[in-house]
């Protein structure tokens, strides 16, 4: 499969193209970014053609990997599409409805296939454990917590001036993740019951879910660095058990996700970390935002 790269930020270079790059059912082409400089060093790095025309790269590769912020990735995505090329998506799909819809709607028409990369579904500690729950059922509760270190006073990460993190928060950032192990193993979410904000970008928030557990989330960026890391706890009728550690970097998952690309495009089988899929975690996350907001006036 030929594919090409949109974007030359920090996680492209960290993760997409080395991702790309080795793995060996596919053939990377090249580099695009809103950047031409950038996208020539990136494509320099590993030995590929930096593209000035985002269509030139779309009309010589089968698929792209996107690693933009989401209104951009949104957008391209759905030309990407249009064009015939298979999607590699990063969380979140978009941030809002209309957007993602518009997104699901290019790839069905064209007949491609997407995936979104969730990082913990494509880990392969992380993906087993979340298959095992899932289909172990009789869940009642689940406690999510992702806290990153991205705008915390100790912060040194690459990731701390992205403008589209810094506007939108732990919300939309680190939200995706946790919804991507909450849901298929208690099921889409009924309503949001609650969310209000904590310190810094923090946002608590409460689901219902249509399993009928119940789940509560605790999501920031602004933690100290002491405090970082993810985890999931689960409780019912089997007793309790928490999300493991995965050992994988998020270049091996990024893999992993081409990986599931590759079959979905060959098979004709939509991932479970499709588009559509990715557009229903859009339209949770905007029911939150939209009852933060109403909390805040």
């Amino acid at each position: 499969m030929r594919i090409g790269l949109l974007g030359t930020g920090p996680w492209a270079g960290m993760a997409h193209a080395p991702a790309l790059n080795e793995h060996p059912g596919l053939d990377f082409v090249g580099v695009w970014g809103r950047r031409p400089d950038a996208a020539k060093t990136l494509a320099d790095q590993f030995g590929v053609r930096a593209y000035d025309d985002v269509d030139a790269l779309f009309a010589d590769v089968d698929a792209v990997a996107v690693a933009l912020p989401p209104a951009v990735q949104a957008d391209l995505a759905v030309r990407a599409a249009r064009a015939g090329c298979h999607l590699l998506l990063d969380k979140p799909l978009a941030t809002t409805v209309e957007q993602g819809r518009a997104v699901v709607e290019a790839a069905r028409e064209a007949g491609v296939a997407s995936v979104v990369f969730f990082t913990t579904r494509f880990v392969t500690e992380t993906a087993v454990w979340i298959n095992e729950q899932a289909g172990a059922g009789g869940w009642f509760t689940a406690r999510a917590q992702w806290l990153g270190a991205l705008f915390g006073s100790d912060s040194d990460s690459p990731f701390a001036d992205s403008p589209w993190r810094q506007e939108q928060g732990a919300l939309w950032d680190v939200g995706p993740h946790a919804l991507s192990v909450l849901l298929p193993i208690l099921g889409d979410v009924r309503r949001v019951a609650a969310a209000a904000p904590g310190p810094g970008d923090t946002v608590q928030m409460v689901l219902d879910h249509a399993g009928g557990a119940s789940s509560s989330l605790t999501l920031s960026l602004s933690a100290p660095a002491a405090a970082a890391g993810a985890g999931v706890e689960l409780r019912g009728e089997y007793g309790v058990t928490v999300l493991p550690e995965g050992t994988e970097g998020a270049v091996t998952a990024l893999v992993h996700a081409a990986d599931a690309l590759i079959d979905a495009a060959r098979t004709g089988e939509p991932h479970a970390c499709d588009a559509a899929f990715a557009l229903r975690v859009t339209e949770i996350l905007v029911e939150a935002e939209a009852l933060l907001e109403s909390n805040a006036r």
